[in-house]
């Protein structure tokens, strides 16, 4: 399905110790979102709690490569390589209280302002009646996403409904840093956010986004539907500047899968579902929560419990796009974060005794193999073109450090051998497929959730 907001997510939903997640049957992640595919493991983002009661609505239009910490000198080679860890985030603090009146006065309801006045800091209120909700094409726990027309820009637009149960400051938060990080960004691929619909009589936020009629995860999975070499390296050349812009304007992504990256008829694609994005600054080092990133496209840094990375968390999940959009299929489809871990090794290789030395990942112990695996990434897909393989040798690599960047990889010898990159323009048109796409997510989250359970999430 192409809309942004019933998908796969990341929310860890195990509550149990490291090892006692080693005897665990399911470990992963839950958030609000498009629902799963049976390929993919699906979860739910954040209890993005409200009630169905919408009163009077507004909408409003826009104005106006990491790894794990080292010690000692390693950090400073950590920061000569460019790679960065996570900083504060900026502009979600309080503003100052006559600012928040004259947001209240101009429509925005009181809870929001005080929790999240910085992110809507500038925007300005429309009339709810200028949308009209054509139909339901996504549904999570917490959450619904509408197809919509935009009567005053005569367009076609997507509405996620979120509804926050009791006003709890930190899922309000939660979603102002999503708006925050949206509005730092303008690239041709990442998804825009177009408004925000609030209610003064209720508990409930609407995201206003720009419309998208697939996603590569539902495109992938049609049966007969393969995609060209040409089509591929479009896919991620595109990807891959739309990654490059985030890591170049502070932000990291922390859960890049083919169900996030939407796709209209134009071709063009574009990354989405920011809601565990996150801000990075190159020269702060702040620890915060490695339970991101669905567990399928999760680096092995973040599954041995590192609190310290950077950018190379997104690129080790492009590798993991690049590779299935060869092989047709999730290359790592782990159950648990143990078989998730076992997988990587068994195809990546373990790391290096150094690399355990040095990195003192906090649950290194526990998961440390007994006897090193081999690296056999070039023997498993030997059939891959060979630029192809160079270039996942290189984003899969077990060490963060060694992945590159975004911009390193744009210039990597896959985008410059023939067959090129093909125009987005010239690429397949796709018929409709949402409301199969809804269902069968539905359908996969629901069985999810009654197999794994429900946990919310709060970042650092």
């Amino acid at each position: 399905m192409g809309c942004i907001c019933c998908k796969p997510s990341a929310i860890e939903d195990s509550r149990e110790s490291p090892r006692e997640r080693l005897s665990s049957k399911a470990s992963s992640d839950l958030r609000v979102a498009r629902a799963a595919s049976s390929r993919r493991e699906e979860a739910y983002r954040v209890k993005d709690r409200f009630d169905s009661n919408d009163g009077r609505t507004m909408l409003i239009d826009k104005q106006a490569n990491g790894s794990v910490r080292l010690h000692g000198e390693n950090v400073e080679r950590k920061r000569e390589r460019g790679e960065y860890v996570v900083a504060q985030h900026p502009g979600l603090g309080s503003i100052p209280k006559a600012m928040e009146g004259e947001q209240v006065a101009a429509g925005w309801p009181a809870w929001l302002s005080a929790v999240a006045g910085e992110a809507i800091r500038g925007w300005l209120p429309r009339r709810a009646d200028s949308f009209e909700k054509l139909d339901k094409i996504g549904q999570g726990t917490y959450s619904n996403v509408y197809r919509a027309r935009d009567l005053d820009q005569r367009k076609i637009v997507a509405l996620k409904k979120v509804r926050f149960d009791n006003l709890e400051p930190e899922s309000v938060r939660f979603m102002a840093r999503e708006i925050h990080v949206l509005r730092r960004l303008d690239h041709p691929n990442i998804i825009k956010l177009e408004g925000l619909v609030t209610s003064r009589m209720s508990c409930s936020l609407y995201l206003v986004f720009e419309y998208m009629e697939h996603d590569l995860a539902g495109l992938a999975s049609h049966p007969g539907l393969k995609f060209t070499e040409p089509q591929v390296k479009c896919y991620m050349q595109q990807l891959l500047r739309g990654l490059d812009h985030c890591h170049s304007r502070g932000v990291l992504h922390r859960d890049i899968k083919g169900s996030n990256l939407l796709i209209d008829n134009s071709g063009i694609l574009k990354i989405a579902d920011f809601g565990l994005a996150s801000f990075f600054d190159p020269h702060q080092i702040q620890p915060l929560t490695s339970r991101v990133v669905t567990l399928w496209y999760r680096p092995p840094e973040l599954l041995l419990g590192a609190t310290y990375y950077g950018t190379a968390v997104d690129l080790w999940s492009t590798g993991c796009i690049l590779a299935e959009l060869y092989a047709g299929k999730p290359i790592m489809p782990g159950r648990t974060e143990v078989e998730q871990l076992h997988k990587i090794f068994k195809l990546c290789g373990s790391p290096s005794e150094d690399y355990w030395r040095k990195s003192k990942l906090p649950h290194a112990t526990i998961f440390k193999p007994q006897q090193p695996y081999r690296r056999c990434v070039a023997e498993t897909f030997k059939d891959f073109p060979t630029p192809a393989l160079g270039l996942m040798e290189t984003l899969l690599s077990i060490d963060p450090a060694d992945r590159g960047s975004a911009a390193s990889a744009l210039k990597s010898e896959f985008f410059t051998v023939k067959p090129l990159p093909c125009d987005p323009s010239s690429l397949p048109k796709y018929p409709p497929s949402k409301e199969f796409d809804a269902k069968v997510r539905d359908e996969e989250a629901r069985r999810y959730l009654l197999l794994h359970g429900f946990s919310a999430y709060c970042d650092v």
